[in-house]
């Protein structure tokens, strides 16, 4: 029988390269959206008429309830959150209702109505944040540095105790920082490829960023999409990293993204308080040796090929959105 999979954040980065990656595994997929007037299908153009796309809302757990007695899927992707991080400052009671409590709203909707579902929680490596150990495993003990943080190691953990109180499937990738061309403009790595295309264009002449020195592990969103689904085929649930295992500055992402298009980063990046953040997590690099023991998953997709890819679709995009514009 045909599988079926629930992708809460259908529309987000992960969501749409999550539905591609199922669709063509031969799943129907069900994607769940909020009621909103300003709905963005553009991550999911291109396979939204192979989608059933359904309403609900993880602050609602009554909408939850309906979308699961309604479609009864085998495997549940939780990918729903409040998920910027400079955003979870200003907002951090509406982050913790969504990225934390969210969880549980659906848990407790999986634990009493489809307790055979296989459930997958988008954990994050910010909830390490003041590092104490250098690289992270699923051991190394968690001090997240914002609400954002805060709020995935609540979500995180809620998804432990009820795979150990209620003995459901449920596993957490604890994922570190995965980019793609379809990242919002709001994350430095989208933000960077964004202006040096601008700026090779000739449509702009600097790029404001905060603070050069945090270091990440960088890897491409659509190689982690599959250790999400591949933790759904195991027969235990259980917590995996999924990351790259090296880590490279914002100043080196800025370096590279410029040199691609035959430009000096320093002539055109300025540093600027106003995206400083009240504290920083300084360093992330992920050890994934679990994941790929356990899982067989690798990464494929080097620093420096992202990179490229980001800055090479900005510079179409913003093209083509200049000839638009006339």
């Amino acid at each position: 029988m045909t599988r079926r999979a629930l992708i809460t954040g259908l529309t987000g980065q992960d969501g749409s390269y999550l539905a591609e990656f199922l669709l063509d595994k031969g799943y129907d997929v069900i994607g769940m959206i909020r009621r909103s007037s300003t709905v963005n299908f553009e991550r999911i153009a291109h396979i939204q008429d192979d989608l059933q796309i359904v309403q609900g809302d993880v602050l609602d757990e009554m909408s939850l309830r309906d979308v699961l007695q309604r479609h009864k899927p085998d495997e549940v992707y939780n990918l729903a959150a409040q998920s910027f991080v400079q955003t979870s400052w200003q907002q951090a009671v509406l982050t913790g209702e969504t990225t934390a409590l969210g969880v549980t709203r659906l848990l407790n909707a999986v634990r009493d109505l489809a307790r055979d579902v296989r459930f997958y929680q988008a954990s994050s490596s910010e909830m390490f944040g003041k590092v104490v150990e250098v690289p992270q495993t699923e051991r190394t003990p968690f001090y997240p540095r914002s609400p954002y943080g805060v709020a995935k190691l609540y979500g995180h953990w809620i998804t432990v105790n009820y795979r150990e109180s209620y003995q459901l499937h449920a596993s957490s990738g604890i994922l570190f920082n995965h980019e793609s061309p379809r990242r919002g403009l709001e994350f430095v790595t989208r933000k960077i490829a964004n202006h040096v295309a601008r700026i090779k264009l000739g449509l702009s002449t600097e790029l404001r960023l905060g603070d050069l020195d945090p270091q990440r592990d960088w890897g491409f969103a659509g190689d982690y999409v599959e250790a999400m689904w591949l933790m759904l085929q195991q027969d235990e649930p259980d917590d995996y990293v999924v990351a790259t295992g090296e880590t490279h500055s914002v100043q080196e992402y800025c370096e590279l993204a410029f040199k691609h298009v035959g430009l000096e980063w320093r002539d055109h990046v300025v540093q600027d308080e106003e995206f400083m953040r009240p504290t920083e997590v300084q360093l992330l690099i992920g050890d994934a040796a679990k994941a790929r023991d356990c899982l067989g998953w690798r990464p494929t997709t080097r620093f420096e090929e992202l990179v490229a890819m980001m800055v090479d679709a900005d510079l179409e995009l913003v093209a083509r959105q200049h000839r638009q514009a006339g």
